[in-house]
């Protein structure tokens, strides 16, 4: 009786082991992306290199410097036309000052003074 029931006991464990996983459903079919920090394929390689080490050996490249000059050869030149363009801005400022400052004393010195006597 012992011995049939370990017997039992045996068999039952080894059908629920050994049976069918059920797979879950549509959740499990979704991919799920994880952020490595790491640039090589295989992270726990001897060539894995970490991300911050990768992006100072591109910011050091010689491309990456050229393209920082260029960037600020381009912001002084655009700075050096805006100057100009206000220097221009102000110079038509002040001629236009000037011309109308002028008529204001030509009309004054056309037209007759006003006694305060009117006439009908």
């Amino acid at each position: 009786m012992k011995n049939l029931l370990s017997a039992v006991f045996v068999l039952l464990l080894l059908l629920s082991a050994c049976s069918k996983k059920e797979t879950p459903g549509f959740a499990a079919d979704q991919e799920v992306k994880v952020h490595y920090d790491t640039a090589a394929v295989d992270s726990f390689s001897a060539g894995a290199t970490s991300i911050d080490i990768v992006r100072q050996i591109r910011m050091s490249s010689q491309k990456y410097q050229d393209s920082v000059k260029e960037a600020e050869r381009l912001q002084k030149e655009e700075q050096k036309l805006k100057e100009e363009l206000e220097k221009e801005n102000k110079k038509k400022l002040e001629e236009e000052k000037k011309k109308t400052d002028a008529e204001k004393k030509q009309k004054t010195a056309d037209s007759p003074p006003a006694t305060g006597a009117k006439t009908e």
